[in-house]
């Protein structure tokens, strides 16, 4: 998937988009994105100038957004003005090194299970095939108003 059918999967907009493309997708089962980590960020002015360094919670939310992408096209389905997926649930996060400016950011979500709305996958961040950050992510669909 090119970024004009991710802006079609996802609700997120510059300057909170957190993936560029898809490389592999299995509905139902798997997705690998990526995300390109630039000096551009706007999170890099505060986080830290002097040691630029993406923050854990948006590496996070880049492996939430590639696991929406993965909901959405499972269910064959378009984020809508109706509907949003909210967190749930972070279970054992880890995180094992940094990620700076310059970095490609390989996104790996895996569904364990879907039931009743709630969405439970295993995320994996690397850059250069080394494990950068993990975790279990926990998501829902609610309707808004």
């Amino acid at each position: 998937m090119d970024i004009h059918a991710i802006l079609e999967h996802l609700p997120h907009r510059y300057p909170f988009l957190l993936v560029d493309r898809v490389v592999e997708f299995e509905a139902g089962k798997s997705i690998h994105a990526y995300k390109n980590v630039s000096i551009n960020e706007p999170f890099f002015c505060g986080h830290f100038p002097y040691h630029p360094v993406m923050p854990g919670v948006l590496i996070l939310e880049a492996l939430a957004q590639a696991a929406g992408i993965l909901s959405f096209k499972t269910m064959d389905s378009k984020p809508d003005a109706h509907s949003v997926f909210y967190f749930v649930g972070i279970d054992n996060a880890r995180f094992k090194k940094p990620v700076t400016a310059g970095d490609q950011l390989h996104l790996h979500v895996t569904i364990q299970r879907q039931i009743r709305g709630i969405w439970k996958f295993q995320a994996v961040a690397r850059v250069d095939n080394a494990i950068v950050a993990e975790a279990e992510l926990m998501c829902a669909k609610r309707n808004v108003a």
